[in-house]
C-alpha cells in the first residue's frame, strides 16, 4: 500500500512538472528571444545578447503607434462594455421581466455560438451603412456588442448577492435609482466591475479579425494586426522581430493583471462581509 502510495504521488508529481514545463517553455523563450541577435525556435539562452533588436522595433513607424491603438481600443471597449453591463445587470437584477433567465440565457447562448468569424458578413455590411468603416469608434462598438452578453450574465449574478437594504436606505433619503447605482451598488460591485473591465481588455487586447477587417488605415491598426507584417522578404518569420514586439505587445497587460490582483486579488465578491 505504501509503495502503491508513494507512486500514485510521484506519478501526480511527474505529471504536474510537465504541465508545468509545457506553459512555461514559451514563456522563457519569449524573455529570451528578444535579447538574441540570432534566435530560433529552441529555447536557450541568448548565444549572443543585444539590444538591437528593440531599436529595430522602434524603427518601424507602425510599431509603437499600433501598441497606442491597441490601448484606445481595449479602454474604449472596456468603458463602453462596463458601463453597458453595470446598467443592464443592475436592471435585470432589480426589475422582475417575465422570461428574464431565458433572455440572459439565450443572450449568452448565442454570444457563444455566433462568433465574430460567423457574423463578420452582416457585421461589415452594418457598419459600412453606418459609415464606421476605418473608424475606431467601430471597432470598439463591435467587439464591445460582442462581449457585452458574457458581462451582463456574469455582473448580475455578482449584483443578485447585494442586499436590497441597502438601496432602500438610500431611496429613504430621495436618492434616485442611477443614484442609487452611482453612489451604493457600484462601490460595492467595484472588484465585479475591475474583473468585467480586465477581462474585457485582454479580450480586445488579443483581437485580430475585427480591426484586421474594419480598419484600411495602417496607422489605426492595433498591435495584433502589425505582427502580421514583422515577416522577411522570402515569408518567413522574422523571429528576432516577432519576439521582441511580443514581449513589449505582452508587457502592459501583464502590468494591468498584476495591478488588478494586487488591489482586488480577483476575489468575486463585493464589499459587504457577514
Amino acid at each position: 500500500m505504501i509503495i502503491r502510495y508513494v507512486a500514485g504521488r510521484v506519478g501526480v508529481y511527474v505529471l504536474v512538472g510537465l504541465g508545468m514545463a509545457f506553459f512555461a517553455l514559451p514563456l522563457l523563450w519569449l524573455l529570451s528571444a528578444p535579447f538574441d541577435e540570432t534566435p530560433t525556435y529552441a529555447v536557450r539562452p541568448p548565444s549572443d545578447p543585444t539590444l538591437g533588436n528593440f531599436a529595430e522595433v522602434g524603427d518601424n513607424r507602425y510599431a509603437l503607434p499600433s501598441l497606442l491603438n491597441s490601448v484606445l481600443l481595449s479602454v474604449g471597449a472596456m468603458l463602453v462594455v462596463v458601463t453597458a453591463a453595470a446598467l443592464a445587470a443592475y436592471a435585470l437584477s432589480r426589475v422582475r421581466i417575465p422570461g428574464r433567465d431565458a433572455l440572459l440565457y439565450a443572450l449568452l447562448l448565442l454570444s457563444s455560438v455566433i462568433t465574430g468569424t460567423a457574423a463578420m458578413v452582416p457585421i461589415f455590411l452594418l457598419v459600412f451603412e453606418l459609415g464606421l468603416i476605418d473608424s475606431r469608434a467601430g471597432v470598439i462598438l463591435v467587439l464591445s456588442g460582442g462581449l457585452l452578453p458574457a458581462a451582463i450574465f456574469l455582473l448580475k449574478d455578482f449584483i443578485d448577492t447585494i442586499p436590497r437594504s441597502y438601496e432602500e436606505s438610500a431611496r429613504v433619503f430621495g436618492a434616485s435609482p442611477l443614484q442609487v447605482l452611482r453612489h451604493v451598488v457600484v462601490p460595492v460591485a467595484r472588484p465585479g466591475l475591475a474583473t468585467i473591465g480586465v477581462w474585457t481588455i485582454v479580450q480586445v487586447w488579443g483581437s485580430f479579425l475585427t480591426p484586421f477587417i474594419l480598419l484600411r488605415d495602417p496607422d489605426k491598426q492595433p498591435a495584433a494586426v502589425l505582427v502580421r507584417t514583422l515577416y522577411t522578404e522570402g515569408g518567413s518569420p522574422n523571429l528576432a522581430l516577432i519576439s521582441t514586439f511580443s514581449l513589449l505587445y505582452s508587457i502592459p497587460v501583464v502590468l494591468m493583471y498584476l495591478f488588478a490582483w494586487s488591489r482586488y486579488g480577483f476575489r468575486f465578491h463585493g464589499g459587504i462581509k457577514s
